[in-house]
């Protein structure tokens, strides 16, 4: 039964991404820059609906930008999870534009990529996130730079923060986990690490118990004159303390 179960959350996943595809192509031309974000936030939360996966956002989004929401990285629902919270561009790995469907989604969720390999193209990005930022707009990262166990934070590249330096923006801590819903414990089964294949997390999370995601949104960091490094380092340790609170 679980996975008849699963094959129709799957089935119903599959022709909302459509309906989303559908929507950036007919509908976001006609959009101004509002309409867009909200239509993102509204997909998001429909999507997490369909999968079984319940959000609880604690502390304050922003309300507007600018400002860098910095976050821990587990699973491939972290963006959906974050979008659902909060609309916001992703910067993510240039592998998820060349991804079937996700790739379209993503680039119509606005989300601007990076060849993590190519020096040069960091340089591109932070450019690129600086003048988001200077617009006042609200850009993520994940400064892991990769996803993680769920138990343990990696270190946070500095790199990215620097576009908020150079942007004069706040950056602000963002903590993700997934609960098992009918216990309140951590869940394993959205990870995506190690050699997981996405549609192994996917179909684990589908046949799993109902999932509760959790967005904890701490205060709002000026730089201070700190150097990117060090506010990449006090940023690790905000987040991980929001894990736990």
């Amino acid at each position: 039964m679980k996975a008849v179960r699963a094959a129709g959350r799957l089935l119903l996943a599959v022709m909302h991404a459509l309906g989303g595809l559908a929507t950036i192509a007919l509908r976001f031309p006609r959009m101004n820059d509002a309409q867009r974000e909200a239509t993102v936030q509204a997909w998001s939360l429909r999507m997490l609906r369909l999968l079984g996966v319940a959000l609880e956002v604690r502390g304050e989004p922003p309300a507007a930008g600018p400002v860098l929401l910095v976050a821990n990285h587990i699973s491939w629902l972290d963006i959906l999870v974050m979008h659902a919270a909060r609309y916001c561009r992703f910067v993510s790995k240039a592998d998820v534009k060349r991804w079937p469907l996700i790739g379209t989604l993503a680039t119509g969720g606005g989300t601007i990529y990076i060849e993590r390999e190519s020096r040069r193209d960091a340089l591109r990005v932070v450019h690129k996130m600086a003048e988001s930022l200077r617009q006042g707009e609200v850009v993520a990262v994940f400064p892991e730079g990769t996803t993680g166990d769920g138990v343990r934070l990696l270190p946070f590249h500095a790199n990215l923060i620097q576009a908020a330096i150079s942007a004069s923006a706040p950056v602000q801590p963002v903590a993700l986990s997934f609960l098992d819903a009918g216990t309140g414990r951590p869940s394993r089964s959205p990870s995506y690490v190690g050699d997981a294949t996405l549609l192994g997390s996917v179909w684990r999370t589908l046949t799993g118990a109902p999932l509760m995601a959790v967005v904890h949104y701490g205060q709002r960091q000026a730089c201070g004159g700190r150097n990117r490094r060090t506010w990449a380092d006090e940023l690790r340790s905000a987040v991980d303390a929001l894990r736990s609170g």
